[in-house]
């Protein structure tokens, strides 16, 4: 991976609060373009981890990079080039949604232009006059990602961005994130919905109590953790399990011959089995 696509990145970085060591030698890194997954159980260091990398908190130890320098050496500039999705995104709630998306734009020195193919993007041009305070969760929850992608950021944190949505607004997100990286935007993402981590991401990371047990593709984890079995489902002998060697293949081929095989199957874990068994615990 050449230096100079590497958009952020940490090394060996660690922070306490207090006593309790809540992140411990973290290393990764994301490209430029990449969706890179940080997942992870309730409390193990995700949102931690953006607030480091977006300088609301400062390391212990350790190197933190974001466009290729040091985080200390960050310009109001470069952080111009971010946008940011959290639990703590502020949508003011006297003022409508397109309100919002106004002075967003205003904030981050754009025009008002792009709003209306925003608001249509998001199913949301019908309630644009809404106060946020009435809005729905889901209704808050689109209206605050179109904030944060108000002035077409180069890098994007987004933390849970489709938690309360429903099905055809989660997928429309996906589309969204899906058109953002081809056009070479990088997002970080935290999610709890291992079915969205396997879909959206490039790569990804499990955290489990500040430290990352695994990083790699979501194809390659899951094969990590594949049994030594395969499912041949049957016309007459059933549903049949054999293991993966010399001898089972035979079985197999002697199935196909004879015209027995209705279906067959690999067992691979899927992605939300490859991190219980990692991390032990539930989202």
């Amino acid at each position: 991976m050449a230096a100079t696509s590497i958009v952020l990145s940490m090394e060996g970085v660690c922070l306490s609060f207090g006593a309790k060591r809540v992140l411990d030698g973290l290393t990764f890194s994301v490209s430029r373009g990449e969706c890179f997954g940080f997942l992870g159980p309730s409390g193990a260091g995700k949102t931690t981890t953006i607030k480091l990398l977006t300088r609301q908190l400062k390391k212990d130890s350790g190197r933190i990079n974001l466009f290729g320098r040091p985080i200390e050496n960050a310009s109001d500039a470069d952080y111009e080039r971010i946008g940011i999705l959290s639990d703590t995104s502020a949508l003011y709630e006297r003022m409508s949604i397109e309100d919002n998306l106004k002075l967003y734009a205003k904030i981050r020195g754009k025009g008002a232009g792009d709003i209306d193919r925003l608001l249509e993007r998001m199913n949301l041009s019908q309630d644009r006059k809404t106060l946020v305070k009435n809005c729905s969760k889901g209704m808050r929850q689109r209206a605050a990602l179109l904030a944060a992608l108000i002035h077409s950021p180069e890098l994007l944190f987004l933390d849970e961005p489709t938690s309360g949505l429903d099905p055809a607004a989660r997928a429309e997100v996906h589309r969204m994130l899906a058109e953002l990286k081809a056009a070479g935007t990088t997002i970080f993402l935290t999610t709890h919905d291992m079915a969205e981590a396997d879909s959206v991401c490039d790569r990804l990371a499990i955290l489990d109590e500040g430290r990352i047990v695994a990083s790699d593709e979501p194809e390659s984890l899951k094969l990590r953790f594949a049994r030594n079995r395969v499912v041949v489902v049957t016309r007459s002998r059933g549903t049949l399990e054999v293991t993966k060697d010399a001898a089972s293949a035979e079985e197999i081929r002697e199935l196909f011959a004879s015209d027995e095989v209705l279906s067959i199957h690999s067992d691979e874990p899927n992605l939300e089995e490859v991190f219980l068994e990692l991390t032990g615990r539930e989202f």
